[in-house]
C-alpha cells in the first residue's frame, strides 16, 4: 500500500468518482488520480461538476476559468488534463512528459484497441458492468487487420469474465464459447469447466464434457482447492470471523457494517 502526502486544503465537500469509488479531499488527490488512471480520465472526465469543485472547493478559480476556456473552445479533452497537472505543480516537469507521452501513445491505438484498453481498465477496476457493455459494443467493430478472429476471441473472453465475475453464468458461457470457438485456448476451456462447478445445471453440453478430459479435471481441481484455500485468509473472511467470536451486539453491529460495505462494493461493480 503506498502513502499520498498531501497538502491540506479545507475542503466542505468531496468530489466524488464514481468509477473508483472514492472521494477526493485536495487538488494533489485530483492530480493522483490523473496520472495514475489515465484510460479513466482521458474522455468527459473534465465536466462542468468538477469545474464547480475546482473552482468553489479548492479555491482555483483561475484554474476552472482557463478550462472553461478551453471547454467552450472545443479544445481536446487531454489538454484539460495537461493544464490541470501544469497548474497544480505537484508533478514534476519530467512525469509530466511521461504522462503526455503515455496519452499519445493511447491515442495512436487503433480505435478498436483503445476502446479494449478502456474496458479492460474498467475490468480490472471490477467495474465488470461497464466493462461488460464496453465488450459488447466491441462486438461491433467492422473487421478488419486489427479485429479479427485472434482480437474478437479476447473480446469474448473477457466478456464472459465480466459476466462470471457478476454470477451471470449463462452469459458467461455463451460468450466463453464463442471464444474457445475462435482459438481453442486451453485457459478458456478451464474457465468454461469452473462455471460448471459453480453452476452445475449450467447446460455445456456432451462437446465439453468430451473435452473435460480426467487428466485435465484432476489439474483443474487441484487448482480450484488452492484457490479456496487463499480464499480462505482473505480479508473480508478473515474479518467475517472474527466478528462471530464477539458478543452479539458487537457482533450485529459489525456484520451490518461489512454487509454494507459489500453492498456499496456490488452496487459498483455493476
Amino acid at each position: 500500500m503506498s502513502l499520498l502526502l498531501c497538502r491540506y486544503e479545507p475542503v466542505r465537500h468531496p468530489y466524488y468518482i464514481e468509477i473508483l469509488g472514492i472521494h477526493i479531499h485536495s487538488s494533489q488527490e485530483l492530480c493522483y488520480v490523473i496520472y495514475n488512471h489515465p484510460l479513466l480520465v482521458m474522455e468527459d472526465f473534465v465536466d462542468e461538476s468538477l469545474l464547480v469543485f475546482i473552482r468553489e472547493e479548492l479555491d482555483m478559480a483561475y484554474l476552472a476559468d482557463k478550462l472553461k476556456v478551453l471547454m467552450d473552445g472545443k479544445s481536446k479533452s487531454d489538454d484539460l488534463l495537461f493544464l490541470i497537472l501544469s497548474e497544480c505543480d505537484y508533478y514534476t516537469d519530467q512525469e509530466q512528459s511521461r504522462f503526455r507521452q503515455t496519452v499519445a501513445g493511447l491515442r495512436k491505438l487503433h480505435p478498436a484497441q483503445y476502446a479494449k484498453a478502456r474496458a479492460d481498465d474498467l475490468f480490472h477496476k471490477k467495474q465488470y458492468g461497464k466493462a461488460a457493455q464496453r465488450y459488447e459494443r466491441l462486438l461491433e467493430y467492422p473487421r478488419d487487420k486489427v479485429v479479427d478472429d485472434g482480437f474478437l476471441a479476447g473480446i469474448y473472453h473477457n466478456l464472459g469474465a465480466s459476466y462470471a465475475q457478476m454470477f451471470q453464468f449463462d452469459r458467461a458461457f455463451k460468450a466463453l464459447d464463442k471464444s474457445y470457438n475462435m482459438n481453442k485456448d486451453m485457459g478458456t476451456l478451464k474457465q468454461i469447466y469452473y462455471l460448471t462447478v459453480f453452476e452445475p445445471a449450467l447446460p455445456v453440453g456432451e462437446r465439453y464434457h468430451a473435452l473435460f478430459t480426467r487428466e485435465l479435471i484432476e489439474e483443474w481441481e487441484r487448482e480450484l482447492e488452492t484457490a479456496r484455500q487463499s480464499a480462505l485468509v482473505n480479508e473480508d473472511v478473515v474479518r467475517l470471523r472474527e466478528l462471530f467470536k464477539k458478543d452479539p451486539v458487537k457482533r450485529a453491529e459489525g456484520s451490518a457494517k461489512l454487509i454494507q460495505q459489500w453492498k456499496q462494493e456490488y452496487r459498483v461493480m455493476i
